[in-house]
């Protein structure tokens, strides 16, 4: 199953996500679907308000970025905690499936250790760096309804806001559906 992106603009991606509980969805369905919604929007990351749920839950693959082989990871991370980020901030240009056609260097640091179950619920505590980092760290913002254009400001911000609000009002091309905020 392919679920449709929520688009910028819809409340749920600015909610503070609750807890994912062991009983509360059919686990292996939903990670393969998101997945399947991932890599079908050509994504290297998913979190669970990205498809309309509010959990804490989201599911990268850093190998697509990551050059050095065996150096980037696909993993799914379940009610999440960075425990740590420290190493010197680096700027790289972020994007987001829900946010499509926009773009903005952002500074974030270098490492960072995290604490999280996997889909077996198996806990793990890990320290990751370059751009797996990077992406746990723009997924995990997810979770606590922060935005990488958050990051963005002065000028630049200012000149994001017309191409936001077209998103919003569902004035955008994608090549994979969105799921926009309902209008009142």
């Amino acid at each position: 199953m392919i679920y449709p992106i929520v688009a910028y603009g819809d409340n749920i991606l600015r909610k503070e996500a609750e807890e994912f509980h062991r009983d509360s969805e059919d686990l292996t369905t939903l990670v393969e679907a998101m997945y399947d919604t991932m890599n079908h929007a050509n994504g290297v990351g998913l979190a669970a308000p990205q498809i309309g749920m509010s959990k804490r839950l989201f599911i990268i693959d850093s190998t697509k970025m990551e050059e050095e082989e065996g150096k980037g990871i696909k993993r799914v991370f379940i009610n999440p905690e960075i425990l740590d980020e420290y190493g010197e901030e680096w700027s790289f240009e972020e994007g987001c499936l829900s946010i499509p056609d926009v773009h903005g260097d952002i500074l974030r640091p270098e490492k960072l250790t995290i604490r999280y179950f996997d889909e077996l619920w198996n806990e793990h505590e890990e320290e990751f760096d370059s751009m797996t980092a990077r992406v746990i760290q723009h997924e995990y913002d997810h979770l606590n309804g922060v935005l990488f254009t958050d990051y963005i400001k002065g000028l630049k911000k200012q000149m994001l806001r017309a191409k936001l609000l077209n998103i919003s009002k569902g004035s955008v091309k994608t090549d994979y559906r969105m799921r926009f905020p309902s209008k009142k």
